[in-house]
């Protein structure tokens, strides 16, 4: 069934920054699945045909509703009625269909991982073909990856008045950069304003742990079928930082200045997690979530780091 509602990248939907004060371009009852489009991360309006500079890349085709000042190419935001402060907002991701290209680019900044591993001083663009059919990409050299397509960013905007930057991730989601977020999955995201304000953008083709050279394939998004609700809490507490619900099992993220503080994050809420569904103390939790759950570093590129905690399903009986 085809959803009621579609939200299309154009002039009305199409911002670069997180904003409380933005309106809502779409307002939906608890319960509604919305069909919405994205383009890729960079605003582009087609595949890239440039060559492997920076200079190249920033003259690259893109949407009139570009701003040299914007982030990623988000599309939004969405309302949800009686979303209030204090809530849970569960998005279930219901279909992912990507465009026919994609992007990596590696090298083109000067950061001290890429100073590092000595890749700025020949930096290089993928370009990719997608086939979401067969769930194959290619780039121009002949190499092929399996799809596995997701949204990098989906979020809502802090309650802090005025714009904030897409590009680091929050602990009311954005950019979060989880390669679990597939379809099959639900996000739940604290309401941080009235109506939630969810909005999503930074298609991501396919993308390893970590996100290491600083992209993914940055692709549009043709479709992104999204059903959402409000919760009261989740397990009977409010939400500090991004869960899900995913084919792989059970993810709790955390995001902070360093690696040692993201993974406490994360494996903190993954304690209430385990807690909760199997009726135990932390202690208890944290014994067998260090027999059963994986952490791993979900990106290391966006001014603060990620890591996810993974409870595969079946794990514990």
């Amino acid at each position: 069934m085809e959803p009621g509602h579609v939200l299309l990248p154009d002039e009305r939907t199409l911002h670069g920054h997180w904003d409380p004060a933005l309106p809502p371009a779409l307002t939906v009852e608890p319960g509604t699945t919305v069909r919405i489009g994205t383009l890729d991360s960079g605003w582009s309006t087609g595949p890239y045909t440039g060559g492997d500079t920076a200079a190249d890349l920033a003259v690259r085709p893109r949407h009139p509703a570009f701003d040299p000042a914007a982030g990623h190419a988000l599309t939004g935001p969405v309302a949800v009625t009686g979303a209030e402060p204090g809530q849970v907002l569960a998005v279930r991701i219901d279909d992912v269909v990507p465009g026919a290209f994609g992007t990596t680019y590696c090298g083109l900044r000067s950061t001290a991982l890429n100073e590092r591993l000595g890749v700025t001083a020949a930096p290089v663009v993928h370009r990719w073909t997608l086939d979401g059919t067969a769930g194959i990409g290619r780039n121009q050299a002949g190499h092929s990856v399996a799809l596995r397509p997701f949204l990098g960013v989906m979020g809502v905007p802090p309650a802090e008045p005025g714009q904030h930057s897409t590009i680091p991730p929050y602990w009311h989601g954005g950019n979060i950069d989880c390669r679990e977020l597939v379809a099959g999955a639900t996000l739940y995201l604290p309401v941080t304003v009235p109506g939630g304000l969810l909005s999503v953008g930074d298609g991501h083709a396919a993308q390893g742990d970590g996100e290491v050279a600083g992209t993914a394939i940055e692709c549009p998004m043709d479709a992104v079928d999204l059903t959402l609700d409000v919760l009261p809490d989740l397990f009977g507490a409010p939400v500090t930082t991004p869960v899900a619900k995913t084919p792989a099992g059970w993810v709790t993220m955390g995001v902070a200045d360093d690696l040692d503080e993201a993974m406490a994050i994360a494996l903190d809420a993954m304690l209430d997690v385990v807690a909760a569904l199997h009726g135990i103390g932390r202690s208890d939790a944290l014994a067998l979530a260090s027999v059963v759950v994986d952490l791993r570093v979900t990106q290391v590129v966006n001014q603060v780091v990620g890591v996810h905690a993974v409870l595969p399903w079946g794990a514990i009986r």
